[in-house]
């Protein structure tokens, strides 16, 4: 039993090991790389750099714009996660609580929503924000992106109000407390876990968008870190910048490699939650 039990374990740590070793090691490598010369790399690609120079960040970051572009994603991110918040909240306490006219129509809409790819909007929305003179404009960009995970953060909350007792809201009522009361004091902090699941995985969704941005941005000065790389790696392709590459790929990573580390457990608890829900 020990040998069948052993075996059993090493037939699931193994394929687990591989996967993350062949996951790792192009990270590893682009780290490594930051750190070297051009001449390094071309004389040896696989090897540790002879002397950890931040030259390429700091190339990268002022005469490359990363750290211009950096702010911007700060910007985007941070105010589309909480414009996404504030729409999706009390929309998703009123489907689930609130009976009136409608009520399923209105869910399943929302619903729906997701499965239709996002592209087809673009061209309409370009448009749209030309006639209302909002292109290259950096809070439009971030409304954009919080109305567009809308139903996703809904689909998420709704699981969660829906198992807030209702008797904890009738003895509110009771006493004296408004919907609004409810909804901020009493359902809020009980799905905490489902808001800050939803609020993650919009936020590494809006860092890491960059059609949108570079349909909707025009000035370079504006440009979010998904163009802004993309630039970056133009340049190098022409430049052999290859150094200077990696550093960028490093600054638009790291901060997104931190967030999860930091938050995993609260995903991770706030998705089995949900899915027990």
């Amino acid at each position: 039993m020990n040998i069948i039990r052993t075996l059993s374990g090493l037939a699931v740590r193994i394929p687990l090991l591989i996967w993350s070793f062949i996951v790792i090691f192009p990270l590893l490598w682009m780290f490594i790389g930051a750190f070297k010369t051009n001449a390094e790399i071309f004389a040896s690609p696989w090897a540790l750099p002879e002397k950890f120079n931040f030259q390429n960040f700091l190339t990268a970051w002022t005469d490359y714009n990363i750290g211009t572009a950096f702010v911007n994603s700060m910007f985007v991110t941070a105010l589309g996660s909480l414009l996404c918040l504030v729409f999706s909240i009390p929309t998703a306490y009123a489907l689930e609580r609130m009976r009136f006219k409608g009520n399923e129509i209105i869910l399943n809409t929302y619903l729906s929503s997701m499965m239709i790819p996002s592209v087809l909007g673009w061209i309409p929305l370009f448009f749209l924000l030309l006639k209302l003179n909002l292109l290259d404009n950096l809070w439009a960009l971030s409304l954009i992106y919080a109305v567009s995970h809308i139903p996703f953060t809904i689909f998420i909350l709704i699981s969660f109000m829906g198992n807030v007792p209702k008797e904890l809201e009738e003895a509110a009522t009771i006493d004296g407390m408004g919907p609004y009361g409810i909804l901020f004091k009493i359902v809020t902090p009980l799905v905490k876990s489902g808001i800050i699941t939803a609020t993650i995985l919009n936020a590494i969704s809006f860092w890491n968008e960059y059609f949108l941005a570079l349909i909707l941005l025009q000035q370079e000065s504006k440009n979010t870190l998904g163009v802004a790389m993309d630039l970056l790696k133009t340049n190098a392709k022409y430049e052999s910048a290859w150094g200077v590459l990696f550093a960028g790929l490093c600054i638009a990573v790291i901060p997104v490699i931190i967030f999860y580390s930091v938050f995993q457990r609260h995903i991770v608890k706030g998705m089995t939650e949900g899915a027990i829900k």
